[in-house]
């Protein structure tokens, strides 16, 4: 059943959240059997609600003004365990299956692979995760046509 509209302005669980001035909170996705931290987005209401409907992560696109199903492309989806607001209600936290095991566009586990080395003055990033696949392999037109065909049936 789809949630419509007129449904999510009266969730009482909705209206606890601390949205920002754009109606977004910021979200972090975190592994439930590592705890590893995999990456940081936003969602808004309908995005949330969307995540509680399906089971799985949908997040807000800023750069693409509109709604995006962790995984719709690269098949790396986001099955939702568990889902925490902070003290404040002002950050949302996703206990989350990655299927897969790559959370990044970039074919890691995980968006935080730089490492901080060094010092102030002369320190740098370093990676500090392998890549797990190439990306050029996740978002082929055909691996993208793949599983867009799988979702349909």
């Amino acid at each position: 059943m789809s949630t419509t509209a007129s449904a999510l302005a009266k969730a009482k669980w909705l209206k606890k959240i601390q949205w920002d001035e754009h109606g977004l909170v910021p979200v972090i996705a975190q592994e439930a059997g590592s705890n590893d931290v995999l990456m940081f987005a936003w969602m808004n209401r309908d995005a949330l609600a969307k995540t509680v409907e399906l089971g799985e992560a949908v997040y807000w696109s800023r750069s693409r003004k509109k709604l995006w199903h962790k995984g719709e492309e690269s098949g790396h989806v986001q099955k939702v365990l568990e889902i925490r607001l902070d003290c404040d209600e002002d950050v949302v936290l996703l206990k989350i299956e990655q299927a897969g095991g790559i959370a990044c566009h970039t074919g890691r586990h995980s968006c935080f692979f730089q490492k901080f080395e060094g010092d102030a003055l002369e320190g740098d990033w370093q990676n500090a995760e392998p890549v797990l696949k190439d990306p050029s392999d996740i978002y082929t037109p055909a691996t993208v046509a793949k599983t867009k065909a799988k979702k349909s049936t």
